[in-house]
């Protein structure tokens, strides 16, 4: 991956590699002089012989112009039918919208700041201009996203992170949230929404339960802690979104806290798309979204960051 592009600091070190979906393949914390990953970090075994990486080996990529999966292969909305192709073999539905699978182009990059831009055009669907920030400051990984409606037509858009986190021997995790959106136990699409049972109440710090959860978290006030004990660090999460996606595969060495504006499914639940927290851009219109990882030392002597 001789073209990914790095920022950082005496505190924390982040490389991008903008032609696999703008993603980051290392988020690292410096910690008495080696790195610990925030992240789970792509591999080189994860590039192929053509040097083409898996979107889902990133440690995070963007979502955009909307987050999971949409059932029935697009929507109607406006009185029009937004047809989406299948994006991911051996799903049923498409699924994160375009963005984590194309080129991103570098606008801007220096020491601790990297800008990164998108246009995508697909046609009876999205046409979009997008730009994702990225920048480091001091123990803060401050990351952005922007969209500009750049179709004919106004069309519910949403945004949102996908990042891969180390379980690090033992994650524990803090979300308070207030409803859950359950399925019907044959595909992670939501059927209905329910106050979140006490297995799954992150308004404590909890371990992460079993493997298996796969769900769209809602009520959130966009603050989030992930800790670490065997590394005594924590990283805080903060967004202006209002809803997570949390998925813990069975057997896997991480789990995704995914920070979004919207449920899975969002434009087919009642109400529709913009009840569900997608934004309706008429042509030329935009929308923003900003997020935060600052991480700390859980205890104040044997670990030291710098």
């Amino acid at each position: 991956m001789s073209d990914a592009l790095r920022i950082g600091n005496e505190r924390l070190s982040l490389t991008v590699l903008p032609r696999a979906g703008g993603g980051i393949v290392a988020f690292d914390a410096l910690v008495d002089g080696h790195s610990v990953p925030l992240m789970r970090p792509t591999l080189p075994s994860d590039v192929d012989a053509a040097g083409v990486v898996d979107p889902n080996r990133l440690a995070c990529y963007p979502l955009l112009p909307w987050s999971n999966r949409i059932a029935h292969g697009g929507f109607f909305y406006g009185g029009r039918r937004v047809a989406l192709e299948l994006n991911r073999a051996g799903d049923a539905w498409p699924i994160h919208g375009s963005a984590w699978q194309r080129a991103w182009t570098t606008l801007t990059h220096s020491a601790d700041t990297l800008l990164l831009v998108l246009e995508d055009n697909t046609p009876d669907a999205y046409a979009y201009r997008a730009t994702l920030g990225y920048r480091v400051m001091g123990d803060t990984l401050r990351v952005t996203l922007r969209v500009i409606n750049a179709g004919p037509h106004a069309l519910p858009f949403g945004l949102g992170l996908h990042p891969f986190f180390p379980l690090h021997g033992g994650a524990r995790l803090h979300a308070p949230a207030t409803e859950v959106w359950l399925n019907d136990g044959h595909d992670p699409m939501p059927a209905r929404r329910e106050a979140v049972p006490a297995a799954w109440d992150f308004s404590d710090t909890v371990p992460l339960p079993a493997g298996g959860l796969n769900h769209a978290f809602q009520g959130w006030d966009g603050r989030a802690t992930i800790e670490w004990p065997d590394q005594s660090l924590r990283l805080h999460v903060s967004s202006d979104v209002d809803t997570y996606v949390i998925y813990v595969p069975e057997g896997e060495a991480f789990f995704c806290f995914e920070p979004v504006d919207h449920p899975i499914n969002a434009v087919h639940l009642p109400g529709g798309a913009i009840a569900n927290g997608m934004t309706e851009l008429a042509p030329g219109r935009s929308l923003e979204h900003a997020f935060a990882f600052r991480v700390e030392a859980m205890d104040r002597t044997p670990r030291t960051m710098r």
